[in-house]
């Protein structure tokens, strides 16, 4: 009897150390799966704030929290799909990741086209923001997230793509939390910054005083900010999926030329060689999401444009 009780602890503790080594290689496949998708999260963090700017200060945090509700029920739906196909149909990964990569593209080249226009849309105040219209921009922030959330999940399923089944979920489910704090913690952080200047500059301290000013007055620029590094990564990141989806369904040249290129100029200089090649393997890939966004942009425009003649609608 003390024997069988001693073997059924030392298969248990032989099970406990196992499920340790697994979540221990859990934690390390999903930390490599994060950081290749680290440039998605970069755009997914610049991308958010916009959709609740306009609210009112006791709104913002509810609306990010009601986006990051639903950013958690997209990620548990791709998960189940790219799970599916993966165990399915595996070479449909690269194609669907490159509608999403064209997607990005896409909305990057709108963004440059309405900089460039001059047709860039304004913000409602406040104080003109209706329940209606907060939903409204709830859902539109949802139907982003799911994109991005999509690019994301797809991403680090390839980086454990030879991994068995259950660990690919493990790491998904960690990849999804992580990624949904870590982005709508930093969102929340920078909407409500300027309500933190703002209660500064009431604190009978000098220092605080200068310190929420300035917090307030930083706030527009950060913002604009976060709007062209969100843009520029929907580019890049966008450009760079297609390059190197392009280059595993067989047309290679042009992401073997700008990887000649980064090359040419990492070896070229003994020092920052490495963050010179990443630099421009980058512009490279940002030029392809100018093109291939550029591309669908017009196609966009001009079905619009004939929409508009065939109905008779000419605003």
């Amino acid at each position: 009897m003390a024997g069988g009780l001693a073997a059924l602890l030392d298969d248990i503790a032989t099970l406990a150390k196992a499920a340790t080594a697994s979540i221990d290689d859990i934690g390390t496949v999903a930390g490599r799966a994060s950081a290749k998708a680290a440039a998605v999260v970069v755009d997914d963090t610049a991308v958010t704030p916009k959709y609740v700017q306009g609210f009112s200060p006791a709104r913002e945090l509810p609306a990010i929290w009601r986006i990051s509700k639903g950013s958690l029920v997209n990620k548990a739906i791709i998960i189940v799909l790219a799970l599916l196909l993966s165990q399915f149909v595996p070479w449909l990964l690269t194609p669907l990741l490159m509608v999403g990569g064209t997607y990005l593209a896409f909305e990057g080249a709108e963004k440059l086209w309405e900089w460039a226009t001059g047709h860039e849309e304004a913000e409602a105040a406040a104080t003109d923001r209706e329940p209606a219209d907060e939903d409204q921009m709830v859902r539109s922030a949802i139907r982003t997230d799911f994109i991005l959330s999509a690019e994301i999940m797809v991403i680090a399923l390839k980086e454990v793509a030879a991994e068995g089944l259950w660990m690919r979920a493990g790491v998904l489910v960690v990849v999804a939390v992580l990624i949904t704090a870590l982005v709508y913690g930093v969102v929340a952080v920078i909407v409500k910054l300027d309500d933190v200047g703002l209660a500064l500059t009431h604190r009978r301290s000098g220092v605080s005083q200068k310190v929420g000013a300035g917090l307030v007055q930083a706030m527009p620029v950060v913002l604009r900010v976060l709007s062209v590094v969100g843009t520029f990564a929907m580019l890049w990141v966008g450009g760079h999926i297609l390059l190197v989806g392009m280059h595993e369904l067989g047309f290679r040249p042009p992401y073997e030329f700008a990887h000649w290129c980064a090359e040419a100029v990492g070896g070229a200089l003994p020092v920052a060689g490495g963050a010179a090649a990443w630099i421009v393997e980058t512009c490279w890939s940002m030029v392809a999401g100018v093109l291939v966004g550029g591309l669908v942009l017009s196609v966009v425009h001009l079905v619009c444009a004939a929409r508009r003649r065939t109905t008779g609608n000419v605003d």
